[in-house]
């Protein structure tokens, strides 16, 4: 399979390349932003694997993914890339500006490139995209996080009009919605606070990369009788 990943070679989404790249019959298509230097190591351990430039802020860079996604024939995209701070501050003390440049910078290329991969998936009648959410749209949203919670909300819709309107086409629209992790967005979290999470977990153990990357492959391979489908990895914190 030719997969592209959204900012894969830092945090979950290094986990998910390296998961993806173990099978040789995979061409693994990756974008990076900052982590240079992860995409280079990931490269030079993966002959399967190939970096793309792409900082979601440059316009440029997301048209040039998008033009790739025509070019490299993809079958399965992966939307895990995500700019941003997990906690910022409280809503109320949000400046409203925060909520605009955040949803420009992580919202709107996320659907530029979706709606790419689609248009190419919608040739050839066959296709999948899965998408990273967040438990925090299903558990008490974390405090100070309403900008991430409302951004992964719309996206979250979106996946469900991506299942909707493309079924017939053979194209499903999936996603995973991991509970807490440490990853580069929430390694600044006061170790207090994590200490908490994990005291109320109910494995008291938080949630892997590995993990999650495991269920992304398991999408990647499902049948596409498996569309519309979010799961949740919350070890039943909260049960919808």
């Amino acid at each position: 399979m030719n997969i592209l990943i959204t900012g894969g070679a830092s945090g979950l989404g290094e986990a998910i390349t390296r998961k993806l790249a173990e099978d040789k019959g995979n061409t693994i298509y990756f974008t990076y932003s900052r982590s240079e230097e992860k995409a280079n190591r990931l490269v030079s351990e993966f002959s399967n694997t190939r970096q793309v430039k792409c900082d979601f802020s440059n316009l440029k860079e997301i048209q040039n993914v998008c033009e790739l996604i025509n070019e490299i024939d993809i079958d399965v995209l992966i939307n895990n890339a995500y700019q941003g701070k997990f906690i910022q501050t409280y809503f109320h003390k949000t400046n409203s500006e925060d909520f605009n440049s955040d949803f420009q910078e992580n919202i709107i290329p996320t659907l530029s490139i979706t709606q790419a991969a689609i248009l190419a998936f919608r040739k050839k009648k066959a296709g999948k995209i899965i998408t990273i959410l967040s438990a925090a749209l299903i558990n008490n949203p974390p405090i100070g996080a309403s900008i991430y919670v409302a951004n992964k909300a719309y996206i979250e819709q979106m996946t469900k009009v991506w299942a909707s309107e493309n079924m017939k086409f053979n194209i499903t629209s999936n996603s995973i919605s991991p509970s807490f992790m440490l990853t580069g967005m929430t390694n600044e979290m006061d170790e207090r606070i994590v200490e908490q999470i994990i005291d109320k977990h109910p494995l008291k153990k938080l949630l892997t990369k590995e993990e999650v990357a495991n269920t992304v492959e398991f999408l990647a391979k499902a049948s596409q009788h498996i569309n519309g489908v979010n799961i949740v990895m919350n070890a039943a914190e909260t049960i919808i």
